[in-house]
């Protein structure tokens, strides 16, 4: 297929736009299949090599089907291929921070802590407790 130069600018111009809906549409799809809390987990440089190249795949697989003499040739089916290798590790990345990153809770809170005995029996304290004594009593009455 002869292309004449006109036209070149204006495919440079639509795969440009392919690939910034493909980007768009990437990282779309990995936050509401993945989830939005482990695409947060995920290193931003991860994010981005595996947006970048899943859209780039998905751009090169839209100029192969332009260029090629059936919209299915194997340069389609290659960058095809890729597109959805990309979005697979996507997922794995995904499923990692899921399984590795996200807190699970099954660690015990530390945050917790209890008053000792000795803290309760300061004076202070037990000249506090006399002085709310009598408004304990009111409350419980009222």
């Amino acid at each position: 297929m002869i292309v004449l130069p006109e036209k070149m600018a204006i495919l440079r111009l639509a795969y440009i736009g392919i690939f910034l809906i493909a980007l768009i549409a990437v990282f779309t799809l990995w936050s509401q299949v993945g989830g939005q809390g482990h695409l947060d987990l995920v290193p931003w440089s991860l994010k981005l090599a595996l947006g970048v190249g899943a859209a780039f795949s998905i751009a090169r697989a839209a100029a192969a089907a332009v260029h090629g003499e059936h919209g299915w040739n194997a340069q389609t089916v290659k960058w095809t291929g890729l597109a959805l290798a990309a979005l697979f590790l996507c997922g794995m990345a995904s499923f990692y921070a899921h399984n590795n990153l996200e807190d699970s809770g099954d660690e015990p809170d530390e945050s917790d802590s209890t008053v000792s005995s000795t803290y309760q029996r300061h004076p202070r304290c037990a000249r506090a407790r006399e002085e709310f004594r009598p408004l304990r009593a009111s409350s419980k009455k009222g």
